[in-house]
């Protein structure tokens, strides 16, 4: 005779939940509200769309960029500058966690790109997640997500059939900073807007110092950073070429060249590498626990 599941505090397992995140190296651990996402998130791509019997979205974030990552120029940051990987462990690991300990269906929630839509459409916006979750609010940059605390952060979900307590999203926006504001009160720009290379950021604050608009100009953004587009585009080139000279370039000149090189190693620069936008943000860089320096430091005053 089989025996029944013991029953399961909703509260203790979340918070064993958070536990195993944090010992794992997890900055933030959230859960969002299910009934929001499927709200929010368009047909196709809600979390039902995914795994039909889940009743939670666990969202977890890690730390972006270390401090001395920031000092290192534009072509070497996009070599090593991702720890998003080190989220999707923490994700993978918590799925089987969650079955072994509570017995209950839970899957890694895939972060790539939907085959039926595109280079450019994820299968789940684990953005929406963590936004949902408590665990950033959207910037200027991008719509990408800053901590009050930890900055910049990478982002992975977990979905599964054990029902857990909710988060509520970020009250306060930490985006704008003020020096950021009092940049655009001057010159109608924030450090984002400025310094972004392709200039695809724009956006307005409002009287009270809060974002009244922002817009982001994904095409621009993709074109110089998201490579994966350039590598058939090259190939196509390179066998529509005429001239052998011709079909050379489009092969071996410089840049393409090294994107045969990320190939070979298995090189993440391949994905979304520009991060100019977060170099000169005052939140993803200098927030009181945004990197391991500052998070030491603030280790050692605790311990004094």
């Amino acid at each position: 005779m089989a025996k029944r599941k013991p029953e399961i505090d909703p509260a203790e397992a979340k918070q064993a939940i958070l536990d195993y995140c944090k010992r794992k190296g997890a900055l933030v651990v959230g859960v969002a509200s299910l009934d929001a996402l499927e709200r929010i998130a368009p047909p196709g791509f809600r979390p039902t769309d995914i795994m039909p019997r889940v009743k939670s979205v666990i969202s977890l974030g890690v730390g972006g960029q270390t401090q001395g990552a920031w000092t290192v120029p534009a072509k070497a940051l996009g070599y090593f500058g991702s720890t998003e990987s080190r989220a999707y462990t923490i994700c993978y690991g918590l799925a089987y966690y969650i079955e072994n300990k509570f017995g209950e269906r839970s899957i890694y929630c895939p972060p790539d790109m939907d085959p039926d839509s595109g280079p450019r459409v994820p299968l789940q916006s684990v953005k929406l997640h963590a936004e949902l979750a408590g665990l950033g609010a959207r910037s200027l940059a991008g719509d990408i997500l800053l901590h009050p605390e930890y900055g910049y952060m990478y982002f992975s979900s977990v979905f599964t059939e054990l029902e857990l307590p909710h988060d509520e999203p970020m009250a306060e926006n930490p985006c704008p900073a003020p020096s950021c504001v009092s940049m655009y009160r001057q010159i109608g720009r924030t450090p984002c807007m400025k310094f972004c290379p392709v200039q695809c950021l724009s956006g307005k604050i409002d009287d009270d110092g809060k974002q009244e608009e922002m817009h982001y100009e994904m095409a621009a953004c993709a074109e110089m950073s998201q490579q994966y587009e350039t590598v058939p585009a090259s190939i196509m080139n390179a066998i529509n070429a005429d001239d052998p000279l011709d079909r050379e370039d489009a092969l071996f000149d410089p840049d393409n060249k090294m994107l045969w090189y990320k190939q070979s190693v298995g090189s993440g620069g391949l994905l979304a590498q520009c991060f100019e936008c977060m170099r000169v943000c005052p939140i993803a860089t200098k927030a009181p626990l945004a990197d391991p320096i500052l998070r030491y430091q603030a280790a050692l005053e605790e311990e004094d």
